[in-house]
Formats: C-alpha cells, structure tokens, sequence
C-alpha cells in the first residue's frame, strides 16, 4: 500500500469534499484520515476544516494553504511520473481538446496511429467547439485554429487553415450573390454562439447581417450552411469536399486569402515539466502534419 503524506491527504478530501470519499478514493479508512488531517494541523498550528455531519468547508487557513500548495502537488506529480517514465515503456493518461469537426476529420486518425505505437498510454479526447480553460479543465494539450495562441500557453504550430465564406447554390439562387464586404448586409449568416473572433469572418470590418441560425457547432453551422438557410465562414478543412462537388460555393474570392488565414496550433499550458508521454504526443502530431 502506497504511503499517502498529508498534502496527499489534504488534497484528497479537497477533491473528494469528505473525509470518507477521500478514504475511498486513497483505499484507507475514514479514520486514517481523519487522524492524518488532524496532524497536519496540530502541526501547522491551524485548523484547516470545518467539519459539521453533513458538509466540510475550509477555513481562511485552508483555503490559503490549498492555494498554495496546489500547483506543488501537480509539480511534484509530474516530477514522479517524469522519472517513472524515463526508466519504462511510455504510459499514463494525456488529456486533449480539440473542435468537433477537426477532431473527427484529421485528429482522431492521428490519434489511433499514436494509440497503436504506445499502447500503455491512456488518451482523453474532449470534442468542444468552446474554447477550453486547459488549466481549470486539467488538459495536457489543446488543438485549436486561430490567428494569435492565447496568453500564458505555449504553443507549436502545426498547419495552415483557411476559412472559407461560403453558401449553397440554392442559397445564392434565392438571395443573390454577394460581390463585396458591404453587399453583405444585404444576406443572412449563420454564426458560432460563442465567445471569441470566430465570427469577425477574417475581416476587418463585417457589416451587420440578418442572423438566420446559431450554433455552438461548426458541423450544425455547415450542415444548416448547405440546406441554403445563409452565408458562413467555415475551415476549409470542413467542406473541401463540399466546394469541389459544388454543394457550397466560396464567395469574395477578391477579399479571401491572407484575411481569412488562421493557422492550427497546437497549445499546452505552461508548465515548468512537461511529461515526456505528452512531449513524444506533440513531436508525433507536428510530424504528421508536416507528413
């Protein structure tokens, strides 16, 4: 049996949220824990748990001591691992997030080739059209399109990724064909419902549109893009087929290019370790793409 210190203990019942969830999840007794918490305060000198027979809460001391000792906690668990690692077969689990469409076209192809060469490692994919907290999440790596990676990840780059503002056949027969930025205004689009620059279509400045249709999925947004209902700016990567069987019809041919250019990062937080399980995954999938 594994011998758990007190920060382990801590942070069990942190997570857990009682001392016997915490039990169950370390494989101890409730009383083993109690014992090891009160200890940790007896020699802190604090007490650190409001305990009532139906709900704990932290005190200000423990509130201040989970604080500071979370990021020690994951340090010195990716330390532990490094080294288990660097002497065995490459395992553990790495947590991933990646769009819907991208993850299922071009991620998960990848990922099963990667599977197939480290089977003692264990992936997590998380499909999401949002952009995800990777540090309140807990995710090792994030796969994402933009034109600048967000602040405080580090990220690689692995290819570029046009978007295309496009419409169906049927759409332009109905509504007209829009020559120009202004003309626009004048059509209806089909947009994220989400936070962020995905929506600005690449331009500089994108006049005000009749909203036809809302999603927090970019394959409801092309699915609803090709039954005619509007205009959307969706990755090429999505509707290549699409446009070379003439489903979808890319538009503004003069303004497309550079304005419509992101490129797809792949992005991790910054941390002081990186486990070499997710440094071998990142190496792997920056090869492919340039494969």
């Amino acid at each position: 049996m594994k011998a758990y210190t007190e920060l382990d203990v801590f942070h069990a019942v942190l997570d857990a949220g009682t001392f016997t969830g915490a039990a169950r999840q370390l494989g101890i007794t409730h009383s083993a824990i109690s014992k090891r918490i009160a200890l940790l305060e007896q020699r802190l000198g604090a007490q650190l748990w409001v305990r009532s027979t139906r709900k704990m809460r932290l005190t200000e001391a423990g509130e201040v001591y989970a604080l500071e000792t979370r990021d020690l906690m994951e340090r010195l668990r990716t330390v532990e691992q490094e080294i288990t690692e660097g002497s065995s077969a490459l395992k553990g689990r790495i947590r991933i997030s990646c769009s819907n469409a991208l993850g299922k076209l071009h991620i998960m192809p990848l990922l099963l080739g990667f599977m197939e060469r480290y089977p003692e490692v264990v992936l997590d994919l998380t499909l999401t059209d949002a952009v995800v907290d990777m540090v309140h999440e807990g995710m090792d790596l994030a796969i994402r399109s933009t034109t600048l990676p967000d602040s405080g990840l580090i990220a690689r780059r692995l290819a570029t990724n046009l978007r295309v503002i496009c419409a169906s056949p049927d759409y332009l027969a109905h509504h007209g064909t829009p020559h120009s930025v202004s003309s626009l205004s004048e059509h209806v689009s089909l947009i994220l419902n989400l936070p962020g620059g995905f929506n600005a279509w690449g331009l500089s400045s994108l006049p005000e549109m009749r909203c036809g249709f809302l999603s927090n999925s970019l394959e409801a947004l092309h699915a609803a893009c090709l039954n005619g209902c509007g205009i959307a700016c969706l990755p090429h990567y999505l509707i290549a087929d699409d446009v070379n069987m003439g489903r979808l019809t890319p538009l503004l041919a003069p303004v497309r290019g550079e304005s419509t250019d992101t490129s797809l990062f792949i992005v991790r937080p910054d941390t002081t370790i990186l486990p070499r399980r997710v440094r071998v995954l990142i190496d792997f999938l920056v090869e492919s793409f340039e494969a």
